[in-house]
Parts: structure tokens; C-alpha cells; sequence
């Protein structure tokens, strides 16, 4: 092995200092975000830090330097740890019975034309009755006379307040014996739920929807000014986050039903919140999902920040993210057999 030139030295550094915030990033679901909140926003870059090292390795493997063995190293560490970022498998229409589940933040159904495009919200209707979810939990539902779910046979609405049209709903073609809502304090973000009953089943559907982090998909470039105040924002949403997900699992545990939970969680897989909340249960995507599982439209690195976990003792069947652009999420379905 030769010795370094100076630019390659510049860049091993550079390579260092990325791998040591990956490395950092490890340790992340195991603290409190109300302990080191600024530390805890690192988890949503974790995407990011991963396919920089894989750049970063690929770039010393074609320089044939021992420096590779960095990035390796701590990329494996990764992959132990929280399995593969990128998922292979196929979305196979197999015809067994089973139950189908869709989770869908709506972005209010584009009410505010942030997509500027006409009839965005009935494209996204038609969009779901086309797909043919047996539930469909949403996020930021928006209460519209135009718009209609009548081919879905049970629905649970829960509006912010008695003049509000905002909230979130669960539709399902299955009973619906009891609904509720776990409210959040001094947020519009909640979690509902609905025990529904399929055949000599009954489960419970959790539709939770963690602190928002105000994070524009739009934003074309992120300044020094932009991006601490971006920051130091998402760790008091992470504070908030915490706090809601102790109120969701207090409710959770007392569930005299197995559980499906189906959110917007705004964090990523890699976070303390994500970890908590799921628990020993299976994780839709990483059991059956395919690339990377963007959920959030964010131009920078790919976000998966919604989630449908299911009970442990569940086979999922299969998983998909649908790449259509009617909100800046994207729908996720898995279907899982009992």
C-alpha cells in the first residue's frame, strides 16, 4: 500500500468523521431524546450517513487502500444491528385470504393546493379504491362533502374539535365493535384506534400520529440560519415525542386484543421512539418490503417515517410503497394472515 497523497488524506478524514457519526447514530435508540435532544435529531440522518459510507467505500476500493476497511466495518456493524437499508423482495398478488392494510398521510387531501395541480384529492380516492385495502388508517384526514369513502362499509372519525375538520379516520369493510382516541396534550396530533372484527377475530387498529416536525419537502437549499433552527425544532418535536409515545404504550398495554399499529411517526427506524414502539412486534417493510421504503417526499435523502408494525405472532405476506404523488407522503399496504 502506498502512502497517502494529501487530497486522499483530506478525504479520510472527511471519511472518518462520517463513520464516526454513523457509528454515534447506533446508540440513538437506546437514549431518551428529552436526555440529549439536539443528538437524537441524528437518527433521521441515517440514511444519509449510511450511503455516504458505502461512497466512501466503494471510492478506496477502486484506489485498492486499506482505508476501505472504515466504512466496511462500520457499515456491517450497521447491518447487524438493524438489518439492510435497501430490502429486496416483490409485491406478489397471491390470492390467500388474509387481511390488507393501508396507511396514508393525506396532507388534508392537498386542501391548500401545496401540489399545484386540479383534483388531486378525488385522483387520490379513486387511488385507494383502486388498490382495495380492507382498512385504510389516514393522517391529517380532512372532513370534505366531495370527497367520498362510502365504499368502505365502517369508518371511525376523530375530528381535532367540534368546529374542526381536521383529524384522523380508520375505514375498514370489517365491523367496527369499539373506537377511541388517546389524545395528546396541547398538540393536534393523536393516536385513534378501532377494534375490528374479522371472521372469529377481533384486532385492534391503532392509527397514531406522532409530534409533526415541520419539515418542508420543498426547501430548496438548507443554510447555516435554516438548518439551526431546523434542528434545534426537531429535537423539541423528538421531546414531545417521547412524551406521547409513554401516553400511546400506556393504552397500548391494556389492549385485551392482539394489535396492528399503523402511523405517521415522523422519525425514522433508527430512533428511540421507533424502537420503543415496536417492541418485539414485526415490522411490515423489513419482513417483505422492497428499496429503500420512502414514505416522506424529502428531496435531500430517502425517509421512511411510516410505519405498519403487526403482531409478532402474524406472517406478513406482503408489503408495497406506492410511488404516487398525491401528498408529500406515500402510501404504504402490507397483508398479513393470522
Amino acid at each position: 500500500m502506498k502512502r497517502l497523497k494529501f487530497s486522499e488524506k483530506v478525504v479520510f478524514f472527511i471519511n472518518s468523521v462520517v463513520a464516526f457519526l454513523l457509528l454515534l447514530s447506533y446508540v440513538l435508540p437506546n437514549i431518551p431524546p428529552k436526555t440529549f435532544a439536539t443528538l437524537s435529531v441524528l437518527s433521521l440522518g441515517v440514511p444519509f450517513l449510511i450511503l455516504l459510507n458505502v461512497l466512501f467505500f466503494v471510492y478506496w476500493l477502486f484506489k485498492i487502500k486499506k482505508q476501505l476497511l472504515l466504512s466496511l466495518v462500520v457499515i456491517t456493524i450497521g447491518y447487524f444491528l438493524f438489518g439492510s437499508l435497501y430490502k429486496f423482495s416483490n409485491w406478489e398478488a397471491d390470492g390467500t385470504e388474509g387481511l390488507t392494510v393501508m396507511n396514508y398521510n393525506v396532507r388534508l387531501f392537498n386542501f391548500y393546493e401545496w401540489i399545484p395541480e386540479k383534483g388531486i384529492d378525488k385522483k387520490l380516492v379513486e387511488f385507494v379504491k383502486k388498490e382495495k385495502p380492507q382498512v385504510l388508517n389516514i393522517q391529517e384526514y380532512h372532513l370534505q362533502d366531495n370527497l367520498d369513502f362510502s365504499f368502505f362499509k365502517y369508518k371511525y372519525v376523530k375530528l381535532e374539535g367540534e368546529k374542526s375538520k381536521v383529524g384522523q379516520a380508520i375505514f375498514s369493510q370489517f365491523p367496527i365493535i369499539n373506537s377511541g382516541s388517546v389524545d395528546f396534550p396541547n398538540t393536534a396530533n393523536n393516536a385513534i384506534f378501532a377494534d375490528i372484527v374479522k371472521g372469529k377475530d377481533t384486532i385492534r387498529v391503532y392509527n397514531l400520529h406522532l409530534q409533526s416536525l415541520r419539515i418542508n419537502p420543498r426547501e430548496q437549499r438548507l443554510t447555516t440560519e435554516n438548518s439551526e433552527k431546523l434542528i434545534n425544532g426537531i429535537g423539541e418535536a423528538f421531546k414531545l415525542q417521547q412524551s406521547q409515545t409513554e401516553l400511546f404504550l400506556k393504552h397500548k398495554n391494556k389492549s385485551p386484543y392482539k394489535v396492528i399499529i399503523s402511523g405517521d411517526f415522523n422519525n425514522s427506524a433508527f430512533s428511540y421512539v421507533y424502537k420503543t414502539i415496536r417492541g418485539d412486534m414485526k415490522d411490515s417493510f423489513k419482513q417483505q418490503g422492497n428499496g429503500f421504503g420512502r414514505t416522506y417526499n424529502f428531496k435531500f435523502f430517502p425517509l421512511r417515517i411510516d410505519f405498519l408494525l403487526v403482531d409478532k405472532s402474524w406472517t406478513v405476506d406482503n408489503f408495497k410503497t406506492y410511488d404516487v404523488e398525491y401528498s408529500d407522503h406515500y402510501p404504504i399496504l402490507t397483508k398479513i394472515s393470522f
